[in-house]
C-alpha cells in the first residue's frame, strides 16, 4: 500500500537528500562503534547548535532514547512525573519503567502540556522512604496533543524543577516541528530553557531511523556510554546515523520538511472544519489536527486514507502531517469526508 495517509508521521518515506546522505558514506571501511569522521562530523554539527558543552549519543530509535536517557539520571526509588498522554506513559510498552525501575506519575494535561500547577500534586512524601522520590519532570516538545509549549512555559517548569532538585527532559521526537511553530532555535527551548536532557528526534521528519541522546551537563552522562551498550543501542555502523543527521541539519533541511509538514496541517485544518459534522478538537499548532468524526464513516475514511483513532468512546481520531504530504492529498480527503458525512 503506497497511498500516502494521515495516521503518523513515522509512515512517510525517507527525504531524498537523507537517502543521497547515507549513500555518500557507504564507501570503502571506516572504525566502528562510532569512531569515525562522519559521526564526529555530526556531533560536532550537533555541539554547534547546542553548545560546545553538549554531549551527544546516538542511538536507533525515540523508545531507546526517552528510556536510556531517563535511566541515565534516576535510581529505582525516583519517579519521572509526565503528562497522563506522553509516549513513555502510553506508548512505550513500560520500557521507562522496566529499565530505569522508576515510576511514572501521570498528570491530567487536557491540552497534552504540563503546568507548574500539575507537577505540585505529586509533590509531596520527599525524603519519606515510603514514597518515590520525585527526581525527573518529562514534557513532549511537540505535545502528543499536536500543541506546543512555548519558550516562557519551558522555563516556568524549569525553574520549578530545578528549584526542587529535580531534572527536566524534553521528548523531543517532533521537535523540529515545535521549532519551526515557535520560530524558535532548538538552543532556545532546550538548554537556553533549562532543559537537562533532550531525546532529539529526526525519524518523524524525514530520516530513515535514528535519534540522539543530548545531555546538557557533563555530570549527568559519565556512564552513558555502558547505558548505550548494554541497551542494546550501540550501532557498529554508526556513520549511518550520523550521516542522516548531517544531512538533516545541512541548509536547514528539518526546519523546510517541517514547516512543509505544519502548513499542511494547517490546510487540512482549513479544509475540515466547516464540514457538518466533523468538529475539530484541539488546537492545531504543529502537524497534528485532532478531530471527532460520525463513528459510520470512519471505516470508509480509512481504508482510502489511513489514520488511527485516539478515542473510540468520543469517535475522535488523529490526522497527522509529513513532509510529503501533500495540498491534493487534502483536498481528496477533505473532498471524501464531505461526500460521506453527507452535508
Amino acid at each position: 500500500m503506497n497511498t500516502r495517509g494521515f495516521a503518523s508521521d513515522n509512515n512517510a518515506g525517507v527525504h531524498p537528500q537523507i537517502l543521497k546522505a547515507m549513500a555518500a558514506v557507504n564507501e570503502g571501511h571506516v572504525i566502528a562503534y562510532g569512531d569515525d569522521p562522519y559521526t564526529e562530523e555530526a556531533i560536532t554539527r550537533l555541539q554547534e547548535i547546542f553548545g560546545e558543552d553538549a554531549e551527544v549519543f546516538f542511538v536507533f530509535i525515540g523508545t531507546a532514547a526517552n528510556v536510556l536517557g531517563l535511566s541515565s539520571v534516576t535510581q529505582p526509588y525516583h519517579a519521572v512525573i509526565c503528562p497522563d498522554t506522553a509516549h513513555i506513559n502510553v506508548d512505550e510498552c513500560g520500557a521507562p519503567e522496566k529499565f530505569s525501575g522508576c515510576k511514572l506519575l501521570s498528570c491530567d494535561t487536557p491540552d497534552g502540556k504540563l503546568t507548574v500547577d500539575s507537577i505540585k500534586r505529586h509533590m509531596h512524601g520527599i525524603g519519606f522512604e515510603h514514597h518515590v522520590q520525585p527526581r525527573v519532570v518529562s514534557i513532549t516538545q511537540a505535545s502528543e496533543l499536536g500543541t506546543v509549549y512555548t519558550i516562557e512555559e519551558i522555563k516556568e517548569i524549569a525553574e520549578y524543577t530545578h528549584a526542587h532538585d529535580m531534572l527536566l527532559h524534553m521528548d523531543g521526537a517532533r521537535i523540529s516541528n515545535a521549532a519551526v511553530a515557535l520560530s524558535s532555535s532548538f538552543r532556545e527551548m532546550t538548554v537556553d530553557a533549562g532543559v537537562d536532557v533532550l531525546s532529539f528526534g529526526g525519524t518523524k521528519n524525514g530520516m530513515m531511523y535514528g535519534e540522539a541522546v543530548v545531555f546538557f551537563n557533563k555530570t549527568l552522562c559519565e556512564d552513558f556510554k555502558y547505558r548505550r551498550k548494554q541497551g542494546m543501542q550501540l550501532s557498529s555502523k554508526m556513520r549511518y546515523i550520523a550521516a542522516q543527521f548531517s544531512a538533516f541539519l545541512e541548509d536547514d533541511l528539518w526546519k523546510h520538511n517541517a514547516a512543509h509538514a505544519n502548513l499542511m496541517a494547517q490546510k487540512l485544518y482549513s479544509a475540515v472544519k466547516d464540514i457538518p459534522g466533523v468538529k475539530v478538537t484541539r488546537k492545531v499548532e504543529s502537524n497534528a489536527v485532532f478531530a471527532i468524526v460520525p463513528r459510520d464513516i470512519i471505516p470508509q475514511l480509512q481504508e482510502a486514507f489511513f489514520f488511527y483513532i485516539w478515542d473510540e468512546e468520543s469517535s475522535e481520531v488523529r490526522w497527522m502531517c509529513s513532509f510529503d504530504t501533500t495540498e491534493e492529498d487534502i483536498l481528496t480527503f477533505s473532498t471524501l469526508l464531505r461526500s460521506l458525512t453527507g452535508k
